[in-house]
């Protein structure tokens, strides 16, 4: 479990690529400082379990599953990723109950610059429009944002200076894919609802 706060920007730094998988190294000092083997570290939002750690990099194994619902078959080496470590019970919350499961794809359409902010435009796949609304939270690329504007085909959230420089959605332009986590509770309540029908 994640909170959607990004506490570091890694690089890929190696992909290794099979038929059905692939292997990721990724280097971050920060969220590798207290790593271990079976640790979960969040990339762009999608959780993977360290398989080996060195000096200052971990690798992680990519099932089919993972390649296909996120961007991850995207980057290739020298990309700049999102990185996270799992809350603890004494963490503050900052972000909102984030699970590391993305659960589809958007893309960038529109980006609006300010002199404070920017409003960010993300297409939104038509099976998570049910869960996206005005004010709730989302994740995109494990960032916990809060939604300022929802269509049936995409949302707008406001990015303040401190995540256009500490987070990848600095660097993305339209047309990038980005991770998307609708939020969990919206889920349970449907399918409770559904189970009562």
């Amino acid at each position: 479990m994640f909170t959607g706060i990004v506490e570091e920007l890694g690089q890929i730094v190696a992909i290794e690529t099979a038929p059905d998988s692939a292997r990721l190294t990724v280097r971050g000092p920060l969220v590798t400082s207290d790593a271990k083997h079976g640790d979960s570290i969040a990339v762009n939002g999608v959780c993977l379990t360290v398989i080996s750690l060195d000096d200052g990099a971990f690798t992680a194994d990519v099932m089919a599953e993972t390649l296909n619902r996120s961007s991850l078959g995207a980057l290739e080496p020298g990309s700049v990723v999102n990185l996270e470590r799992p809350l603890t019970l004494g963490t503050r919350l900052g972000g909102h109950l984030v699970q590391g499961h993305v659960d589809g794809v958007g893309r960038i359409v529109a980006r609006e610059p300010s002199d404070a902010w920017e409003i960010v435009t993300v297409s939104l796949p038509a099976d998570l429009a049910k869960y996206v609304v005005e004010k709730g939270s989302i994740t995109v690329d494990g960032i916990s944002l809060t939604v300022v504007a929802v269509t049936a085909t995409s949302f707008s959230v406001s990015l303040i200076p401190a995540t256009l420089e500490l987070t990848t959605l600095g660097r993305k332009v339209v047309g990038d894919p980005v991770n998307l986590e609708v939020d969990v509770v919206a889920k349970y309540v449907e399918r409770m609802l559904e189970a009562r029908a």
